[in-house]
């Protein structure tokens, strides 16, 4: 079992550069870069003393809105060197959600791309901010945001009141090595060093106060888990505004000096393709991802023989995708974890030498130092092993808070410690939890409890169904009642007749879903997580039932 490491995230990639310097680090094929770890190092170093140049001190928060381009990966470990606050973006983010984030955060920078998938960053914050078309680099004064002084812009153009990226580059000559190391040996390792959103699937987002000591050893163990090392090359196609992105994968990877491989946007037909032509042994992804790329129509064609690691989370990961993944992407050791961003966010993880069974059936074991109880809800009566209750974590992976949200901190997190998750799980004799649901996805059908995880796993056996989301609408009669969501294999039909028999004497018959809607996508975050409360919405609309 690893130690806990208590250093900062800039000493940790300074570690693995002296450690690993000709390793190679960062490899984008289609840009035709790559960096060693030595040469990663040194340009976090320019970009950290850029910042620096621009004024950016420690604790300021400096966000970023930009998908997974090179200059994220060298802000996430420049604002790190430098003590300043990463707070990450979702790229799906449209107007009213980045002024909410901007307010809520004080964010004192912003780092921004042009656009992505058709909505110009620039032009929200133009319309936004007013101000800055008259404005010096670093000088903003906008009524809305006060805080807000610095933008930095990547890009092809110059904009006005805003630095361009390749000033950092310039700004780094005004700032010595000395006054970098000096900024360093300030820091601490329970510095707050990353501001996550949660996604938004129940509501407003929160920001969670992850620290160096969080994130870096939740990475740590994360990598050992996988049997990850410096032999490795990790094809990365989840966002890296996202902990899955940031942590399990960038952090993960300079933990053991692995490379880093990653997708600018998921795209089944890339994400093959790299993984092919760069050798890559670790892939992740959510459990939507990998049936993309499993059901890809040239699936076939790849040569993935490269795979042996990599983990599914994000969502619940059906046991039937789990194996498809194992027997035809050859990832053998692929692992499943569990956890939320405000435990930094891996709880529980499969080991690679976890037992199939085990590894399709579970999301693993409690990480080491890490605590685990599953409790009555309402309660914190510790339920007997194979029973169901919520899931309760507890050391040094839980965030230092939300920010400015006393009150919601306090009800996550109670004296001792311990962090109420809101999912419920059973643990089995052996440590291995299940987790079986949300708290709020619970439906209760005439007085008896429903998990939409239990229908959703038995419906993906249906030889027809590709995925299935099940969600709790409201019934006169009952209270609630099922409504399953189906996407269908590509030229495969079935009506919901036909799924209602296939159910019958198989289920228990209050479990059967009343309602089966066909579908060709989900409602998602940007992060792969399918957004259940408007898939609620929409059923309710559909079929015209009380809104509660």
């Amino acid at each position: 079992m690893a130690e806990l490491i208590h250093c900062t995230i800039g000493r940790l990639l300074e570690q693995t550069a002296a450690a690993y310097p000709d390793q190679e680090a960062v490899v984008y094929p289609d840009r035709n870069l790559r960096y060693t770890y030595a040469q990663f190092n040194r340009l976090c170093r320019q970009t950290a003393k850029g910042l620096m140049g621009m004024g950016i001190g420690k604790g300021d928060h400096v966000a970023i809105w930009a998908s997974n381009i090179p200059e994220w990966l060298a802000a996430q470990f420049a604002t790190a060197k430098i003590g300043a606050v990463l707070v990450t973006v979702n790229t799906n983010y449209q107007a009213q959600e980045l002024d909410y984030l901007l307010r809520q955060s004080d964010a004192d920078a912003l780092i921004v791309m042009d656009s992505y998938r058709g909505t110009s960053y620039t032009g929200i914050l133009n319309s936004l901010i007013p101000e800055l078309k008259d404005a010096e680099p670093g000088q903003l004064q906008s009524e809305r945001y006060p805080c807000l002084k610095t933008l930095i812009y990547i890009g092809e153009k110059r904009l006005p009141g805003m630095y361009h990226w390749d000033d950092t580059e310039m700004l780094a000559q005004t700032v010595t090595d000395v006054e970098l190391e000096a900024r360093m040996n300030s820091l601490e390792k329970n510095d707050v060093i990353n501001m996550q959103y949660t996604s938004g699937t129940t509501g407003f987002p929160k920001g969670v106060m992850l620290t160096h000591f969080n994130v870096i050893n939740n990475a740590v163990n994360i990598a050992e888990c996988m049997k990850l090392t410096s032999s490795d090359r990790m094809c990365i196609p989840v966002p890296f505004f996202h902990c899955f992105g940031c942590v399990l994968g960038v952090l993960a990877c300079v933990s053991v000096g692995a490379a880093m491989v990653p997708v600018v946007e998921f795209e089944p037909a890339t994400v093959l393709k790299t993984v092919e032509n760069e050798k890559c042994t670790a892939l992740h992804g959510v459990p939507t991802m990998f049936i993309a790329e499993l059901h890809h129509q040239n699936f076939d064609s790849y040569d993935l023989s490269s795979l042996r690691t990599g983990i599914m989370a994000g969502s619940s990961c059906p046991s039937e995708v789990m194996k498809a993944v194992i027997e035809k992407m050859g990832m053998t050791d692929i692992t499943i974890a569990y956890g939320q961003t405000e435990a930094s966010p891996v709880i529980t993880q499969t080991r690679a030498n976890d037992s199939f069974q085990r590894r399709v059936e579970t999301t693993g074991r409690a990480l080491p130092e890490v605590e685990v109880k599953i409790v009555e809800h309402g309660t914190f009566h510790e339920v007997q092993r194979g029973g169901q209750g919520e899931l309760c974590t507890r050391g040094y992976h839980v965030m230092k808070g939300y920010y400015k949200d006393e009150d919601s901190t306090q009800k996550a997190i109670n004296p001792d410690g311990w962090l109420f998750t809101g999912d419920l799980a059973v643990m089995d004799e052996d440590g291995y939890c299940r987790v079986t649901g949300r708290l709020k996805d619970m439906l209760i059908r005439g007085g008896e409890n429903i998990y939409p995880r239990e229908i959703e796993e038995f419906l993906y056996r249906h030889p027809n169904i590709l995925d299935v989301q099940v969600v709790g609408v409201p019934d006169e009669k009952y209270g609630e009642e099922a409504a399953a969501w189906i996407k269908l294999k590509e030229g495969k039909t079935a009506s919901p007749e036909e799924l209602k028999a296939y159910c019958k004497g198989k289920i228990a018959r209050h479990k059967i879903p009343r309602y089966f809607i066909f579908t060709d996508e989900y409602p998602m975050t940007a992060s792969g997580k399918i957004q259940k409360y408007k898939l609620r919405e929409k059923t309710i609309q559909l079929f015209h039932l009380p809104s509660s």
